[in-house]
Protein backbone atom coordinates (compact mmCIF):
# COMPACT_ATOMS: atom_id res chain seq x y z
CA UNK A 1 0.00 0.00 0.00
CA UNK A 2 1.36 3.40 -0.97
CA UNK A 3 1.62 5.50 2.19
CA UNK A 4 2.84 8.69 0.47
CA UNK A 5 0.83 11.71 1.60
CA UNK A 6 -0.67 14.01 -1.01
CA UNK A 7 -0.22 17.37 0.72
CA UNK A 8 -2.15 19.24 -1.95
CA UNK A 9 -5.18 17.05 -1.25
CA UNK A 10 -5.11 17.87 2.46
CA UNK A 11 -4.06 21.53 2.05
CA UNK A 12 -7.43 23.04 3.12
CA UNK A 13 -7.52 20.91 6.27
CA UNK A 14 -3.88 21.75 6.99
CA UNK A 15 -4.54 25.49 6.70
CA UNK A 16 -7.62 25.30 8.91
CA UNK A 17 -5.73 23.23 11.50
CA UNK A 18 -2.95 25.81 11.58
CA UNK A 19 -5.53 28.58 11.89
CA UNK A 20 -7.28 27.09 14.90
CA UNK A 21 -3.94 26.58 16.67
CA UNK A 22 -2.96 30.18 15.86
CA UNK A 23 -6.28 31.41 17.26
CA UNK A 24 -5.73 29.49 20.50
CA UNK A 25 -2.16 30.77 20.91
CA UNK A 26 -3.10 34.37 20.04
CA UNK A 27 -5.91 34.31 22.58
CA UNK A 28 -3.45 33.42 25.31
CA UNK A 29 -1.44 36.61 24.69
CA UNK A 30 -4.18 39.12 23.89
CA UNK A 31 -5.53 41.45 26.55
CA UNK A 32 -9.16 41.02 27.49
CA UNK A 33 -10.41 44.02 25.53
CA UNK A 34 -8.64 42.75 22.40
CA UNK A 35 -9.78 39.13 22.52
CA UNK A 36 -12.09 39.87 19.59
CA UNK A 37 -9.01 40.00 17.33
CA UNK A 38 -9.17 36.20 17.28
CA UNK A 39 -12.20 36.44 14.99
CA UNK A 40 -10.35 38.24 12.12
CA UNK A 41 -7.58 35.63 12.49
CA UNK A 42 -10.13 32.84 12.22
CA UNK A 43 -11.82 34.55 9.28
CA UNK A 44 -8.59 35.02 7.30
CA UNK A 45 -7.52 31.43 7.94
CA UNK A 46 -10.91 30.13 6.81
CA UNK A 47 -10.71 32.30 3.69
CA UNK A 48 -7.26 30.88 2.94
CA UNK A 49 -8.64 27.35 3.34
CA UNK A 50 -11.44 28.22 0.91
CA UNK A 51 -8.90 29.42 -1.66
CA UNK A 52 -7.01 26.14 -1.19
CA UNK A 53 -10.22 24.19 -1.87
CA UNK A 54 -10.79 26.13 -5.08
CA UNK A 55 -7.37 25.00 -6.31
CA UNK A 56 -8.66 21.42 -6.10
CA UNK A 57 -11.55 21.95 -8.54
CA UNK A 58 -11.48 19.24 -11.18
CA UNK A 59 -8.89 17.22 -9.27
CA UNK A 60 -9.25 13.52 -8.41
CA UNK A 61 -6.86 12.71 -5.59
CA UNK A 62 -6.54 9.94 -3.03
CA UNK A 63 -4.27 9.72 -0.01
CA UNK A 64 -3.85 7.85 3.28
CA UNK A 65 -4.34 4.54 1.54
CA UNK A 66 -7.73 5.43 0.09
CA UNK A 67 -9.15 6.75 3.37
CA UNK A 68 -9.16 10.35 2.12
CA UNK A 69 -10.48 11.24 -1.34
CA UNK A 70 -10.75 14.57 -3.14
CA UNK A 71 -13.28 14.57 -5.98
CA UNK A 72 -16.12 16.80 -7.20
CA UNK A 73 -18.38 15.71 -4.34
CA UNK A 74 -15.74 16.56 -1.73
CA UNK A 75 -14.85 19.91 -3.34
CA UNK A 76 -18.52 20.95 -3.53
CA UNK A 77 -19.16 20.23 0.15
CA UNK A 78 -15.84 21.69 1.31
CA UNK A 79 -16.62 24.93 -0.51
CA UNK A 80 -20.09 24.93 1.01
CA UNK A 81 -18.78 24.33 4.55
CA UNK A 82 -16.13 27.04 4.36
CA UNK A 83 -18.59 29.62 3.02
CA UNK A 84 -20.95 28.75 5.90
CA UNK A 85 -17.99 29.05 8.28
CA UNK A 86 -17.24 32.57 7.03
CA UNK A 87 -20.87 33.58 7.57
CA UNK A 88 -21.06 32.02 11.04
CA UNK A 89 -17.87 33.84 12.02
CA UNK A 90 -19.33 37.15 10.83
CA UNK A 91 -22.57 36.76 12.79
CA UNK A 92 -20.62 35.63 15.86
CA UNK A 93 -18.39 38.72 16.22
CA UNK A 94 -20.70 41.22 17.92
CA UNK A 95 -22.78 38.56 19.66
CA UNK A 96 -19.82 37.11 21.54
CA UNK A 97 -18.04 40.43 21.96
CA UNK A 98 -21.09 42.09 23.54
CA UNK A 99 -21.93 39.04 25.63
CA UNK A 100 -18.48 38.85 27.25
CA UNK A 101 -17.99 35.23 26.26
CA UNK A 102 -14.64 33.44 26.05
CA UNK A 103 -14.05 34.50 22.46
CA UNK A 104 -10.74 32.78 21.71
CA UNK A 105 -11.97 29.45 23.01
CA UNK A 106 -15.20 29.79 21.04
CA UNK A 107 -13.48 30.44 17.72
CA UNK A 108 -11.04 27.59 18.41
CA UNK A 109 -13.86 25.14 19.08
CA UNK A 110 -15.93 26.39 16.16
CA UNK A 111 -13.04 25.97 13.71
CA UNK A 112 -12.39 22.51 15.13
CA UNK A 113 -15.97 21.55 14.30
CA UNK A 114 -15.59 22.98 10.82
CA UNK A 115 -12.38 20.95 10.41
CA UNK A 116 -14.53 17.87 10.99
CA UNK A 117 -16.97 19.20 8.39
CA UNK A 118 -14.13 19.53 5.87
CA UNK A 119 -12.95 15.99 6.51
CA UNK A 120 -16.43 14.46 6.21
CA UNK A 121 -16.98 14.59 2.41
CA UNK A 122 -13.48 13.21 1.79
CA UNK A 123 -13.88 10.31 4.21
CA UNK A 124 -14.30 7.13 2.20
CA UNK A 125 -13.49 4.88 5.13
CA UNK A 126 -15.55 3.97 8.21
CA UNK A 127 -12.78 5.04 10.57
CA UNK A 128 -12.37 8.42 8.87
CA UNK A 129 -16.14 8.90 8.84
CA UNK A 130 -16.30 8.24 12.56
CA UNK A 131 -13.39 10.58 13.36
CA UNK A 132 -14.85 13.33 11.16
CA UNK A 133 -18.31 13.03 12.69
CA UNK A 134 -16.98 13.17 16.24
CA UNK A 135 -14.73 16.11 15.35
CA UNK A 136 -17.89 17.92 14.29
CA UNK A 137 -19.90 16.89 17.35
CA UNK A 138 -17.48 17.01 20.31
CA UNK A 139 -16.73 20.77 20.17
CA UNK A 140 -20.45 21.31 19.59
CA UNK A 141 -21.20 19.84 23.02
CA UNK A 142 -19.03 22.57 24.57
CA UNK A 143 -20.10 25.60 22.56
CA UNK A 144 -23.77 24.68 23.01
CA UNK A 145 -23.26 25.25 26.76
CA UNK A 146 -21.20 28.43 26.31
CA UNK A 147 -23.67 30.62 28.21
CA UNK A 148 -22.38 29.16 31.46
CA UNK A 149 -24.58 31.29 33.73
CA UNK A 150 -27.77 30.32 31.91
CA UNK A 151 -29.40 27.08 33.14
CA UNK A 152 -30.98 26.57 29.71
CA UNK A 153 -27.55 26.61 28.09
CA UNK A 154 -26.24 24.10 30.61
CA UNK A 155 -29.23 21.88 29.90
CA UNK A 156 -28.63 22.26 26.16
CA UNK A 157 -25.04 21.10 26.43
CA UNK A 158 -25.84 18.17 28.71
CA UNK A 159 -28.71 16.91 26.54
CA UNK A 160 -26.65 17.27 23.39
CA UNK A 161 -23.73 15.44 25.00
CA UNK A 162 -25.66 12.54 26.53
CA UNK A 163 -27.77 11.78 23.47
CA UNK A 164 -24.75 12.34 21.23
CA UNK A 165 -22.62 9.81 23.13
CA UNK A 166 -25.44 7.25 23.02
CA UNK A 167 -25.89 7.65 19.25
CA UNK A 168 -22.13 7.43 18.75
CA UNK A 169 -21.98 4.13 20.63
CA UNK A 170 -24.81 2.66 18.55
CA UNK A 171 -23.25 3.84 15.28
CA UNK A 172 -19.77 2.59 16.21
CA UNK A 173 -21.17 -0.83 17.11
CA UNK A 174 -22.78 -1.03 13.68
CA UNK A 175 -19.52 -0.03 12.00
CA UNK A 176 -17.61 -2.70 13.95
CA UNK A 177 -20.08 -5.35 12.75
CA UNK A 178 -19.60 -4.25 9.13
CA UNK A 179 -15.82 -4.49 9.55
CA UNK A 180 -16.16 -7.95 11.06
CA UNK A 181 -18.32 -9.11 8.15
CA UNK A 182 -16.29 -7.62 5.31
CA UNK A 183 -12.76 -7.37 6.72
CA UNK A 184 -12.35 -3.84 5.38
CA UNK A 185 -13.15 -0.25 6.38
CA UNK A 186 -13.05 1.21 2.87
CA UNK A 187 -16.55 2.17 1.68
CA UNK A 188 -16.01 1.07 -1.92
CA UNK A 189 -14.58 -2.26 -0.83
CA UNK A 190 -17.48 -2.72 1.60
CA UNK A 191 -19.90 -2.14 -1.26
CA UNK A 192 -18.09 -4.75 -3.36
CA UNK A 193 -17.97 -7.27 -0.50
CA UNK A 194 -21.69 -6.88 0.19
CA UNK A 195 -22.67 -7.13 -3.48
CA UNK A 196 -22.57 -10.93 -3.20
CA UNK A 197 -25.06 -12.86 -1.03
CA UNK A 198 -23.90 -13.61 2.49
CA UNK A 199 -24.72 -16.71 4.54
CA UNK A 200 -28.08 -16.47 6.34
CA UNK A 201 -26.67 -15.61 9.78
CA UNK A 202 -24.25 -13.04 8.39
CA UNK A 203 -26.97 -11.48 6.22
CA UNK A 204 -29.11 -10.78 9.29
CA UNK A 205 -26.12 -9.38 11.15
CA UNK A 206 -25.27 -7.11 8.22
CA UNK A 207 -28.81 -5.71 8.08
CA UNK A 208 -28.73 -5.06 11.83
CA UNK A 209 -25.41 -3.24 11.42
CA UNK A 210 -26.86 -1.00 8.71
CA UNK A 211 -29.81 -0.23 11.01
CA UNK A 212 -27.45 0.78 13.85
CA UNK A 213 -25.42 3.04 11.55
CA UNK A 214 -28.53 4.72 10.17
CA UNK A 215 -29.79 5.27 13.73
CA UNK A 216 -26.50 6.94 14.69
CA UNK A 217 -26.63 9.30 11.73
CA UNK A 218 -30.35 9.95 12.28
CA UNK A 219 -29.38 11.61 15.56
CA UNK A 220 -26.83 13.80 13.81
CA UNK A 221 -29.41 15.08 11.33
CA UNK A 222 -32.16 15.32 14.01
CA UNK A 223 -34.52 12.83 12.39
CA UNK A 224 -37.52 11.50 14.32
CA UNK A 225 -37.41 9.72 16.78
CA UNK A 226 -33.89 10.99 17.49
CA UNK A 227 -34.79 14.68 17.29
CA UNK A 228 -35.76 15.52 20.86
CA UNK A 229 -32.36 17.04 21.71
CA UNK A 230 -32.58 19.69 18.97
CA UNK A 231 -35.22 22.20 20.21
CA UNK A 232 -33.79 22.52 23.72
CA UNK A 233 -30.22 22.62 22.43
CA UNK A 234 -30.96 25.29 19.83
CA UNK A 235 -32.85 27.41 22.35
CA UNK A 236 -30.24 27.13 25.10
CA UNK A 237 -27.15 27.53 22.93
CA UNK A 238 -25.85 30.94 21.80
CA UNK A 239 -27.75 31.84 18.62
CA UNK A 240 -24.67 31.63 16.31
CA UNK A 241 -24.06 28.13 17.68
CA UNK A 242 -27.67 27.21 16.92
CA UNK A 243 -27.09 28.51 13.38
CA UNK A 244 -24.02 26.28 13.07
CA UNK A 245 -25.85 23.21 14.38
CA UNK A 246 -28.83 23.77 12.07
CA UNK A 247 -26.72 24.24 8.94
CA UNK A 248 -23.12 22.98 8.83
CA UNK A 249 -23.42 20.27 11.49
CA UNK A 250 -26.61 18.86 9.94
CA UNK A 251 -25.10 19.04 6.44
CA UNK A 252 -22.02 17.15 7.64
CA UNK A 253 -24.27 14.35 8.88
CA UNK A 254 -25.99 14.19 5.52
CA UNK A 255 -22.64 14.21 3.68
CA UNK A 256 -21.61 11.13 5.64
CA UNK A 257 -24.98 9.47 5.13
CA UNK A 258 -24.83 10.03 1.36
CA UNK A 259 -21.46 8.30 1.16
CA UNK A 260 -22.55 5.37 3.29
CA UNK A 261 -25.85 4.60 1.59
CA UNK A 262 -24.82 5.29 -2.01
CA UNK A 263 -21.27 3.87 -1.87
CA UNK A 264 -21.14 1.21 0.86
CA UNK A 265 -24.73 -0.09 1.00
CA UNK A 266 -26.42 0.47 -2.40
CA UNK A 267 -27.03 -3.24 -2.91
CA UNK A 268 -29.07 -3.41 0.30
CA UNK A 269 -31.47 -0.65 -0.81
CA UNK A 270 -34.50 -2.95 -0.59
CA UNK A 271 -33.86 -3.18 3.16
CA UNK A 272 -33.09 0.43 4.02
CA UNK A 273 -35.27 2.45 1.64
CA UNK A 274 -38.45 1.60 3.64
CA UNK A 275 -36.62 2.74 6.78
CA UNK A 276 -35.83 6.08 5.17
CA UNK A 277 -39.41 6.38 3.94
CA UNK A 278 -40.70 6.02 7.51
CA UNK A 279 -38.03 8.36 8.86
CA UNK A 280 -38.85 10.96 6.21
CA UNK A 281 -42.62 10.88 6.78
CA UNK A 282 -42.33 10.91 10.58
CA UNK A 283 -39.67 13.64 10.61
CA UNK A 284 -41.41 16.10 8.30
CA UNK A 285 -44.84 15.49 9.84
CA UNK A 286 -43.89 15.73 13.51
CA UNK A 287 -41.53 18.63 12.85
CA UNK A 288 -44.23 20.64 11.08
CA UNK A 289 -47.12 19.89 13.43
CA UNK A 290 -45.11 20.63 16.59
CA UNK A 291 -43.78 23.83 14.99
CA UNK A 292 -47.40 25.03 14.73
CA UNK A 293 -47.46 25.35 18.53
CA UNK A 294 -44.24 27.35 18.89
CA UNK A 295 -44.17 30.98 19.98
CA UNK A 296 -40.41 31.32 20.43
CA UNK A 297 -38.53 31.93 17.18
CA UNK A 298 -35.45 29.78 17.85
CA UNK A 299 -37.62 26.81 18.84
CA UNK A 300 -39.73 27.42 15.74
CA UNK A 301 -36.57 27.31 13.62
CA UNK A 302 -35.48 24.17 15.48
CA UNK A 303 -38.68 22.33 14.60
CA UNK A 304 -38.44 23.79 11.10
CA UNK A 305 -34.97 22.26 10.89
CA UNK A 306 -36.42 18.90 11.93
CA UNK A 307 -39.16 19.12 9.30
CA UNK A 308 -36.64 20.13 6.63
CA UNK A 309 -34.53 17.10 7.55
CA UNK A 310 -37.56 15.00 6.63
CA UNK A 311 -37.57 16.50 3.15
CA UNK A 312 -33.84 15.87 2.82
CA UNK A 313 -34.28 12.22 3.86
CA UNK A 314 -36.92 11.63 1.20
CA UNK A 315 -34.46 11.08 -1.73
CA UNK A 316 -32.86 8.23 0.23
CA UNK A 317 -36.20 6.41 0.14
CA UNK A 318 -36.26 6.64 -3.67
CA UNK A 319 -33.14 4.54 -4.29
CA UNK A 320 -33.73 1.56 -6.57
CA UNK A 321 -31.85 -0.69 -8.97
CA UNK A 322 -32.06 2.06 -11.61
CA UNK A 323 -28.78 4.03 -11.57
CA UNK A 324 -30.37 7.00 -13.38
CA UNK A 325 -33.02 7.41 -10.67
CA UNK A 326 -30.36 7.08 -7.98
CA UNK A 327 -28.25 9.80 -9.59
CA UNK A 328 -31.22 12.15 -9.66
CA UNK A 329 -32.12 11.32 -6.05
CA UNK A 330 -28.52 11.95 -4.98
CA UNK A 331 -28.42 15.31 -6.81
CA UNK A 332 -31.80 16.34 -5.35
CA UNK A 333 -30.60 15.60 -1.81
CA UNK A 334 -27.39 17.61 -2.27
CA UNK A 335 -29.29 20.52 -3.83
CA UNK A 336 -31.78 20.61 -0.96
CA UNK A 337 -29.01 20.52 1.67
CA UNK A 338 -27.22 23.52 0.16
CA UNK A 339 -30.31 25.67 -0.42
CA UNK A 340 -31.70 24.82 3.02
CA UNK A 341 -28.47 25.93 4.69
CA UNK A 342 -28.51 29.32 2.94
CA UNK A 343 -32.07 30.22 3.97
CA UNK A 344 -31.72 28.85 7.50
CA UNK A 345 -28.44 30.65 8.11
CA UNK A 346 -30.05 33.87 6.89
CA UNK A 347 -33.02 33.39 9.24
CA UNK A 348 -30.69 32.89 12.20
CA UNK A 349 -28.76 36.02 11.19
CA UNK A 350 -31.99 38.01 11.50
CA UNK A 351 -32.61 36.45 14.92
CA UNK A 352 -29.10 37.49 15.98
CA UNK A 353 -29.88 41.05 14.86
CA UNK A 354 -32.88 40.98 17.21
CA UNK A 355 -31.06 39.62 20.26
CA UNK A 356 -29.98 43.07 21.48
CA UNK A 357 -33.61 44.05 21.97
CA UNK A 358 -35.30 40.78 22.87
CA UNK A 359 -33.66 38.00 24.82
CA UNK A 360 -36.87 35.96 24.74
CA UNK A 361 -37.05 36.14 20.93
CA UNK A 362 -40.79 35.55 20.74
CA UNK A 363 -42.63 35.80 17.43
CA UNK A 364 -44.51 38.77 18.90
CA UNK A 365 -41.17 40.59 19.32
CA UNK A 366 -41.04 40.92 15.53
CA UNK A 367 -44.20 43.06 15.53
CA UNK A 368 -43.90 46.05 13.19
CA UNK A 369 -40.30 45.29 12.28
CA UNK A 370 -40.93 46.45 8.70
CA UNK A 371 -41.34 50.01 10.01
CA UNK A 372 -38.16 49.89 12.07
CA UNK A 373 -35.82 48.08 9.67
CA UNK A 374 -37.12 47.48 6.18
CA UNK A 375 -34.03 45.56 5.07
CA UNK A 376 -34.10 43.08 7.97
CA UNK A 377 -37.88 42.62 7.71
CA UNK A 378 -37.68 42.02 3.96
CA UNK A 379 -34.87 39.51 4.44
CA UNK A 380 -36.77 37.56 7.12
CA UNK A 381 -39.85 37.50 4.91
CA UNK A 382 -37.81 36.06 2.05
CA UNK A 383 -36.30 33.38 4.32
CA UNK A 384 -39.65 32.34 5.78
CA UNK A 385 -41.32 32.26 2.36
CA UNK A 386 -38.40 30.25 0.98
CA UNK A 387 -38.47 27.75 3.84
CA UNK A 388 -42.18 27.28 3.10
CA UNK A 389 -41.30 26.51 -0.52
CA UNK A 390 -43.14 29.40 -2.16
CA UNK A 391 -41.87 30.60 -5.57
CA UNK A 392 -39.89 32.45 -6.73
CA UNK A 393 -37.39 31.56 -4.01
CA UNK A 394 -34.65 28.98 -3.66
CA UNK A 395 -36.74 26.92 -1.25
CA UNK A 396 -39.33 26.29 -3.96
CA UNK A 397 -36.73 24.74 -6.25
CA UNK A 398 -35.26 22.66 -3.42
CA UNK A 399 -38.67 21.07 -2.88
CA UNK A 400 -39.43 20.91 -6.60
CA UNK A 401 -36.31 18.87 -7.42
CA UNK A 402 -37.12 16.34 -4.68
CA UNK A 403 -40.80 16.24 -5.74
CA UNK A 404 -39.85 15.71 -9.39
CA UNK A 405 -37.59 12.75 -8.60
CA UNK A 406 -40.25 11.22 -6.34
CA UNK A 407 -42.94 11.45 -9.03
CA UNK A 408 -40.62 10.02 -11.68
CA UNK A 409 -39.72 7.17 -9.34
CA UNK A 410 -43.38 6.16 -9.04
CA UNK A 411 -44.71 3.70 -6.48
CA UNK A 412 -43.57 4.72 -3.02
CA UNK A 413 -42.18 7.90 -4.56
CA UNK A 414 -45.65 9.12 -5.50
CA UNK A 415 -46.94 8.51 -1.98
CA UNK A 416 -43.97 10.34 -0.47
CA UNK A 417 -44.50 13.24 -2.87
CA UNK A 418 -48.11 13.58 -1.69
CA UNK A 419 -47.03 13.55 1.97
CA UNK A 420 -44.40 16.17 1.18
CA UNK A 421 -46.94 18.48 -0.47
CA UNK A 422 -49.38 18.13 2.45
CA UNK A 423 -46.63 18.93 4.93
CA UNK A 424 -45.53 21.93 2.89
CA UNK A 425 -49.08 23.29 3.04
CA UNK A 426 -49.19 22.75 6.82
CA UNK A 427 -45.89 24.59 7.24
CA UNK A 428 -47.31 27.72 5.62
CA UNK A 429 -49.13 28.60 8.84
CA UNK A 430 -46.09 28.93 11.08
CA UNK A 431 -43.64 30.15 8.44
CA UNK A 432 -45.93 33.04 7.52
CA UNK A 433 -46.61 33.88 11.18
CA UNK A 434 -43.36 35.84 11.43
CA UNK A 435 -43.89 37.96 8.26
CA UNK A 436 -47.47 38.59 9.42
CA UNK A 437 -46.15 40.10 12.65
CA UNK A 438 -43.50 42.15 10.88
CA UNK A 439 -45.81 43.57 8.23
CA UNK A 440 -49.21 43.96 9.88
CA UNK A 441 -48.75 44.18 13.67
CA UNK A 442 -48.12 47.46 15.47
CA UNK A 443 -44.59 47.88 16.90
CA UNK A 444 -44.16 48.35 20.65
CA UNK A 445 -41.75 51.23 19.98
CA UNK A 446 -40.67 53.24 16.97
CA UNK A 447 -36.90 53.36 17.38
CA UNK A 448 -34.92 51.84 14.48
CA UNK A 449 -33.44 48.38 14.86
CA UNK A 450 -29.66 48.68 15.15
CA UNK A 451 -28.20 45.59 13.50
CA UNK A 452 -24.42 45.00 13.54
CA UNK A 453 -22.88 45.64 10.12
CA UNK A 454 -21.48 42.10 9.84
CA UNK A 455 -24.89 40.57 10.62
CA UNK A 456 -26.63 42.86 8.12
CA UNK A 457 -24.06 41.89 5.48
CA UNK A 458 -24.73 38.16 6.00
CA UNK A 459 -28.47 38.80 5.92
CA UNK A 460 -28.29 40.74 2.65
CA UNK A 461 -25.99 38.20 0.96
CA UNK A 462 -28.18 35.27 2.04
CA UNK A 463 -31.30 37.10 0.81
CA UNK A 464 -29.69 37.80 -2.54
CA UNK A 465 -28.63 34.15 -2.83
CA UNK A 466 -32.12 32.82 -2.04
CA UNK A 467 -33.75 35.18 -4.56
CA UNK A 468 -31.08 34.52 -7.21
CA UNK A 469 -31.55 30.75 -6.92
CA UNK A 470 -35.31 31.25 -7.11
CA UNK A 471 -35.05 33.27 -10.33
CA UNK A 472 -32.20 31.24 -11.84
CA UNK A 473 -32.17 27.71 -10.33
CA UNK A 474 -29.35 26.58 -12.62
CA UNK A 475 -27.11 28.72 -10.44
CA UNK A 476 -27.02 25.88 -7.92
CA UNK A 477 -28.76 22.96 -9.65
CA UNK A 478 -25.92 22.65 -12.15
CA UNK A 479 -23.36 21.45 -9.58
CA UNK A 480 -24.85 18.52 -7.57
CA UNK A 481 -25.40 16.23 -10.61
CA UNK A 482 -21.74 16.68 -11.50
CA UNK A 483 -20.64 15.57 -8.03
CA UNK A 484 -22.69 12.39 -7.72
CA UNK A 485 -21.14 9.31 -6.14
CA UNK A 486 -23.58 6.96 -7.89
CA UNK A 487 -21.92 4.72 -10.43
CA UNK A 488 -23.58 4.93 -13.88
Amino acid sequence: MNQAIDYHAILPETILSGTLVLVLVADAFLKQRRKWFTMPLAFLGTLAALIAVLTLIGEDRTTFGGMFVVDDFAVLFKTFFLVVALFVLLVSLRYFRDGRFYQGEYYFLLLTSFLGCLLMPSSRDLLMLFISLELVSAPGFLIAAFRKNDPRSNEAGIKFFLIGVLSTAVMLYGMSLIYGLTGTLNLTEIGSALSSPLPQGQETLMLAAILFIVAGFAFKVSAVPFQFWAPDTYEGAPVPVAAFLATASKAAGFAGLLQLMFVAFPNQHEFWTPIFAVLSIATMTIGNFVALQQRQVVRLLAYSSIAQAGYMLLPFALVSADAAVNQEAFAAAVTYIIIYAVMTLGAFAVVIAMTRESHGLLISDFAGLSRRSGVIALAMTVFMVSLAGIPPTGGFWAKFFVFKVAIERGGIGTALAVVMVVNSVVSLYYYLAVPRQMLFAEPEHDRPLLSPASVTFVTVVATAAVVAIGVWPELIAHFPPLSTLVAP
